[in-house]
């Protein structure tokens, strides 16, 4: 996607329902705008948090003199589920008291209370369970995805479960052998369920791919959303998008190795 065209869409997701508003209007995919939404609205978060711990005395004395979970989450801009959990922080109770009502509303016998949270829980649709459950299914929609692939192009791999232990940092899927792709060396291919633009891919860089370079040679991490056409990434990364699935696979020749392979003791 050119970087013009995604900056306009993502100024516009400002709430929820401009994804709807988006995608009539403009045809764009519903998942997609959702999955830009998310990660403008995540990022949004982070950057309000220490407003918002600033003023939670304030917000606290809202609370307690009538106003709901809700109310005062839209006033201050904040997820409304990460709003009562600093309120209710703030007024003494533990994370694990809140989460359980979060989870457990039913349980909950003051009825007033009960129903503020199903209120908060109803309206966030990403830091409720509910919403989380959305992202963890999208995150393993991209894993299948790419897994399928790999196994109908008779391409074997290990996952994350396969080398637990083994490594400090893993792909999703490390190629048993060095294949190419799109002309280049291939040993491990990362999946994201998320759009790549230049936050995205910084964060994953940092936390994660800059360390499979390092151990594992190159690789490719599939942003299954998309990514800015003119993104800037090192040697080492190729970025793709689904698009992959319909790339031809080159098997490599006998003398190129993954650096897992290499011992220790032994330079190259």
């Amino acid at each position: 996607m050119k970087l013009e065209d995604y900056k306009r869409i993502y100024d516009e997701l400002e709430t929820e329902s401009d994804v709807d508003r988006l995608a009539a209007q403009s045809g764009l995919d519903r998942e997609l705008l959702n999955v830009i939404y998310t990660q403008r609205t995540v990022r949004k978060t982070m950057k309000r948090h220490h407003i918002i711990k600033r003023n939670l005395p304030r917000m606290l004395r809202e609370w307690k003199s009538g106003k709901s979970i809700l109310s005062i989450a839209q006033k201050w801009d904040f997820s409304p589920i990460l709003t009562g959990l600093m309120l209710f922080q703030q007024n003494g109770y533990s994370k694990k008291q809140y989460w359980s009502y979060v989870r457990e509303p039913e349980t909950i016998a003051d009825q007033k209370l009960k129903k503020e949270i199903l209120d908060i829980v109803k309206e966030d649709s990403i830091y409720s369970p509910w919403g989380n459950d959305i992202q963890v299914k999208r995150g393993q929609w991209g894993e299948e995805m790419l897994q399928n692939w790999l196994t109908e192009n008779e391409l074997g791999y290990r996952t994350e479960n396969d080398l637990r232990g083994k490594f400090s940092k893993t792909p999703d899927c490390l190629l048993n052998e060095p294949v190419k792709i799109n002309g280049r060396v291939v040993n491990w291919i990362e999946s994201k369920a998320s759009f790549g633009d230049k936050i995205e891919f910084n964060k994953n860089f940092k936390g994660q791919l800059s360390k499979y370079v390092e151990m594992f040679g190159n690789g490719i991490v599939v942003y299954w959303f998309g990514f800015i056409d003119s993104l800037e990434y090192p040697p080492g990364i190729e970025i793709m998008d689904r698009n992959i699935c319909s790339l031809p696979i080159e098997k490599c020749p006998d003398d190129v190795i993954c650096p897992e392979e290499i011992p220790n003791n032994v330079r190259v």
